[in-house]
C-alpha cells in the first residue's frame, strides 16, 4: 500500500488531482507539456486556475466521472448565465472564457458552433471546490436525476433552509445532548454492576410469563372457536373455519413445544445466569482500577479516521494517474496500463485488512489488560498504567497475531461483499432459485464472520494470558468455549439483551432530553434533523463505551475459566477471582455435593491450557 501511496503521488496523480486538468491533458494554473497527436495541448494555464464543465449535470454514474468537456477558466460564473450573451458579458468583464478555446469571446454570438463549443444553457451558479479548484453548480437540484429522492425533500429551499438554521440555531443544544449521551453511558456502565443482578431475573421472567401468556391464549382461542356451534357458519365459510381451526391447532402446539423447551432451557442455565451476573459485577470493578479502558473506543476511533483518510486520499490520487490516453471522443484520459492498473483492487482489499487490524489492536489491548487486572491477587500491586503495558507487549511481541486474525475475517468479508455487488447487479434479473442461493451463501458468509471475529476476541485473550501464537491460541480457546457452551450461550444472550436495553435507555433519554429542550427553542420550527443527529451519536457512543463492556466480560469469562481449572482454592493454589466468582463457585460446590455428586462441581470441568496460569503471576 505504501508502494501504491508513492505510485501515484509520483507520477503527477496529485497535481492533476488538486488543480484538476482539462480534456486535452493540461493541468490548470500551470505551464503543461506538448502531448503528441493531441490538440489544444501544451497550452499556458497559470492564470486560469478552475476547472469548467460545459455540462456538470451530465454524470456517469457507472464509470464514476462527468461526461462532460472540461475547460480551464480564471473565474467560476457566480450568477447564473441564460443566453451566450450573457456568457459572452462575462467572458468580456471576468477574462473567463466558458467556451472551447477554439471560439474567441467575440464569436459566441456569430458562430454556428457556438452550441456545440460553448456549455450548456442556462449556465448554473457555480462556485469553487475548496482545495480542488472545481467549479461546481451551487443548486444541487442540478443532480437530481441520480437522487430524486433526496432531491425530493431537499429541492424546496425553504424547508432546507428550516433544517440548517434549525441545526446552526441550536448548536449548543445539540453539543449538551452529545456530552449528555457521554456522561449517560459512563453511568450505566457504573451502574450495571450494581442492577445485574435485578435486571437479568426481571428479563428471564417477563419471557417466561410471555411465552406461557402467548401459548394459553392460542388454546383458549382454539377451544373457544371449537366449541362455536357450526350451525350458524353458513356452508360457504365452513372450510374456512376448519383452516382457522387447524392452524390454530398447530400455532398452540408450536408454542406450547416452544415454552416447553424454553423453560427446560431457563432451569439448565440457570446456574449460568448466576455466572453472567457475577462477570458482570467484576466487569464494573475492572473499570473502577482501568479507567483508561473507557478512552478506548476513542483511540480506535481516531486511528480508524486517519487510515480512512489517507485511503481515501491515496484512491483520489490513484483514480488520476497515468499515462494520456486519447479516447474515441478525442479528449485525453488518464489510464494505468499492464497489472498496476489493478492496483486498486489490492487497495480495496487493504483496507478492509488494515481496518480490521486497528479493531484487533484495541481487543488486544483490552485482553492484555483485563489479563493483568485478573490475575493480580493484591489489586494495588496492579502496574501504574496497566493499559500502556498491554500496548507495548502488543507492539513488542503480538503484531503479527493481530494481523494474522484480521486477514482470516477479511477473507471472509471480502467474498461475502464481491456476492452482495452481484446480487445488487443481477436484481430483478435472476430467477429464484439463483437469488436464494445467493441470499444464503451471503447469510452463512454473514454468520462465518460473527463466528470467527467471537473466536479471535478468545484467541487474543488466550495470547494475552499464555503468550502462545495466534493458531495455538485460537485452538485453546475453542475448546473452552466448546466445553463451557451453556455457560458461552448465556453469557452471549443474557448479557448482549442487557447491554442492547442499556443502549435503547441512553438513546431514549438523550432524545427525550432533546425534545424537551428543542421543543421550547422559538427561534425555528423543524427540529427532526437536530434531534436525528443528537440520537445518532447518542446510539453511536453508547455502542462503542458498551462494546468495551462486553469484551471485558468475555475476557473476564475466558480468565474465570482457566482460573478454575488449574486452581481449587485449596493452600497453593488459591484463586485469582473476584470475591463474587468465589461466591459462585462455592454455591456450586455446594448445590453439587447436595445432589450427592461430590466432587468440585463447575471447577473441574476445564481441559487445561498449554501453559499453567502460575506462570504469568
Amino acid at each position: 500500500m505504501g508502494f501504491i501511496c508513492g505510485f501515484s503521488v509520483a507520477t503527477g496523480a496529485a497535481a492533476r488531482l488538486v488543480s484538476g486538468y482539462d480534456s486535452y491533458g493540461n493541468i490548470c494554473g500551470q505551464k503543461n507539456a506538448k502531448l503528441e497527436a493531441i490538440p489544444n495541448s501544451g497550452m499556458d494555464h497559470t492564470h486560469r486556475k478552475y476547472v469548467f464543465f460545459l455540462d456538470p449535470c451530465n454524470l456517469d454514474l457507472i464509470n464514476r466521472k462527468i461526461k462532460s468537456v472540461a475547460l480551464c477558466v480564471k473565474a467560476c460564473p457566480r450568477q447564473e448565465l441564460k443566453t451566450l450573451s450573457d456568457v459572452q458579458k462575462f467572458a468580456e468583464i471576468n477574462g473567463s472564457a466558458l467556451c472551447s478555446y477554439n471560439l474567441k469571446p467575440s464569436e459566441y454570438t456569430t458562430s454556428s458552433k457556438a452550441s456545440v463549443l460553448c456549455p450548456k444553457l442556462p449556465v448554473p451558479a457555480s462556485a469553487p471546490i475548496p482545495f480542488f479548484h472545481r467549479c461546481a453548480p451551487v443548486n444541487i437540484s442540478c443532480y437530481a436525476k441520480f437522487a430524486e429522492a433526496l432531491i425530493t425533500f431537499v429541492s424546496d429551499n425553504s424547508v432546507l433552509h428550516r433544517l440548517i438554521s434549525g441545526v446552526m440555531t441550536s448548536k449548543e443544544i445539540i453539543l449538551g445532548l452529545c456530552l449528555l449521551s457521554l456522561v449517560l453511558s459512563m453511568i450505566l456502565m457504573v451502574i450495571i454492576r450494581y442492577i445485574s443482578r435485578v435486571l437479568v431475573w426481571i428479563l428471564t421472567i417477563l419471557v417466561i410469563l410471555g411465552s406461557l401468556g402467548g401459548t394459553g391464549v392460542l388454546w383458549w382461542l382454539y377451544a373457544k372457536q371449537r366449541k362455536s356451534p357450526k350451525e350458524t357458519v353458513i356452508p360457504e365459510q365452513l372450510q374456512i373455519a376448519e383452516d382457522n381451526l387447524r392452524a390454530l391447532l398447530i400455532y398452540a402446539i408450536s408454542a406450547t413445544v416452544f415454552t416447553v423447551i424454553l423453560f427446560l432451557i431457563m432451569l439448565v442455565m440457570r446456574k449460568r445466569v448466576a455466572l453472567t451476573i457475577a462477570l458482570f459485577h467484576v466487569a464494573g470493578k475492572v473499570f473502577i482500577h482501568l479507567p483508561l479502558l473507557v478512552f478506548q473506543p476513542f483511540w480506535t476511533f481516531f486511528a480508524l479516521v486517519l487510515f480512512w483518510a489517507y485511503w481515501i486520499m491515496t484512491l483520489l490520487f490513484l483514480g488520476t494517474t497515468g499515462s494520456a490516453v486519447q479516447n474515441d471522443q478525442g479528449f485525453v484520459e488518464f489510464r494505468v496500463s499492464g497489472p498496476l492498473q489493478y492496483m486498486w483492487w489490492y487497495h480495496v482489499v487493504g483496507l478492509i485488512w488494515i481496518s480490521e487490524f486497528i479493531l484487533a489492536c484495541q481487543q488486544m489491548t483490552v485482553a492484555g489488560a483485563v489479563v493483568t487486572y485478573y490475575f493480580t491477587r493484591d489489586k494495588r500491586n496492579l502496574p501504574f498504567t496497566p493499559i500502556l503495558a498491554s500496548v507495548n507487549r502488543l507492539i513488542r511481541y503480538h503484531l503479527g497475531t493481530v494481523a494474522k486474525g484480521s486477514f482470516i475475517i477479511t477473507l471472509v468479508k471480502i467474498p461475502r461483499m464481491i456476492l452482495m455487488y452481484i446480487h445488487s447487479q443481477l436484481k430483478g434479473k435472476e430467477n429464484a432459485c439463483a437469488r436464494c442461493v445467493l441470499k444464503s451463501c451471503i447469510c452463512c458468509l454473514w454468520c462465518l464472520e460473527k463466528c470467527l471475529n467471537y473466536l479471535n476476541q478468545n484467541a487474543y485473550t488466550a495470547t494475552a494470558i499464555n503468550s502462545t501464537n495466534f493458531c495455538t491460541s485460537a485452538k485453546d480457546a475453542f475448546v473452552i468455549l466448546v466445553e463451557n457452551a451453556l455457560r458461552v450461550a448465556a453469557i452471549n444472550t443474557v448479557g448482549d439483551f442487557m447491554l442492547f436495553l442499556g443502549k435503547v435507555l441512553i438513546v431514549c433519554s438523550t432524545g427525550l432530553a432533546g425534545i424537551m429542550l428543542l421543543n421550547y427553542q422559538q427561534d425555528y420550527t423543524v427540529w427532526v434533523l437536530p434531534l436525528i443527529i443528537v440520537c445518532l451519536f447518542a446510539f453511536l457512543v453508547a455502542h462503542c463505551f458498551l462494546s468495551i463492556y462486553e469484551m471485558v466480560v468475555d475476557v473476564l469469562f475466558l480468565c474465570f475459566a482457566i482460573d478454575t481449572k488449574y486452581n481449587d482454592g485449596s493452600p497453593g493454589r488459591e484463586f485469582y477471582m473476584d470475591k463474587v466468582l468465589m461466591e459462585f463457585v462455592e454455591n456450586s460446590r455446594k448445590a453439587m455435593k447436595e445432589a450427592g455428586k461430590g466432587g468440585v462441581a463447575d471447577a473441574r470441568e476445564l481441559k487445561p491450557m498449554l501453559k499453567k496460569v502460575m506462570e504469568i503471576s
